[in-house]
């Protein structure tokens, strides 16, 4: 029973059985006959935080970009718990924009990166993005890439469009902030990494590394 003494959701039992048989394809099939996005998209609202919880990670299993929004704003909730499913389901969520052939081309521009083919990749999210100007995640994907080519003015230039067009993506932050230090702009840098807390309050690694920051610059 929830604070309002109502029965839990189902979505929250089926929750607590994973977590004890940690059965993801039984959990998703037992979820997906019972739930549509829509309907998990609104638990995230829930005043039961294990419901909140078990849509933040259902939606990352199954949920599209239309959650975005949805688990965007549960990177500020009160429990760390959700904040960090929240924060792995976003992330999933991120490559499932657009059509099928869309996200497999996405697919294969992710692992040209992870394969160190940094010119390879640029080129295939050149087509993709040429396909679909808005795929937010394809563009990311190219900054990563140009950073990686050390062509860190129109690395920053994609974070900056993966920003205007994702107000939740602060990895295109985080992104952005590393670009800036390898043109020697410390002061940009700082206020990307700003930027990123402002919109994903949990990731102590950017916290602590932009604290040195700070003080280096403050010297």
């Amino acid at each position: 029973m929830d604070s309002l003494n109502r029965p839990l959701p189902r979505l929250t039992t089926l929750y607590f059985t994973y977590l004890q048989r940690h059965d993801t394809r039984s959990f998703i099939h037992q979820v997906t006959q019972c739930y549509d996005e829509s309907t998990l998209i609104r638990l995230t609202e829930s005043v039961c935080v294990n419901t909140r919880r078990a849509a933040a990670l259902t939606l990352g299993f199954i949920g599209t970009y239309v959650a975005n929004n949805s688990l965007g704003i549960l990177l500020k909730d009160r429990d760390r718990s959700v904040r960090l499913i929240a924060e792995g389901s976003l992330k999933m969520v991120w490559s499932r924009d657009g059509s099928e052939e869309h996200r497999q081309q996405l697919y294969f521009v992710m692992r040209l990166i992870s394969e160190h083919r940094f010119g390879e990749a640029v080129q295939r999210a050149n087509i993709l993005l040429d396909e679909f100007p808005d795929y937010v995640e394809a563009r990311n994907q190219r900054a990563i890439a140009l950073f990686a080519l050390k062509k860190f003015t129109d690395s920053i230039e994609d974070s900056r469009a993966v920003l205007d067009l994702n107000l939740y993506h602060f990895g295109a932050a985080i992104g952005m902030g590393h670009a800036y230090l390898q043109l020697r702009d410390q002061t940009s840098a700082i206020e990307c990494f700003q930027q990123a807390l402002s919109i994903n309050p949990n990731l102590d690694s950017v916290r602590r590394h932009l604290e040195r920051l700070i003080q280096s610059w403050m010297r």
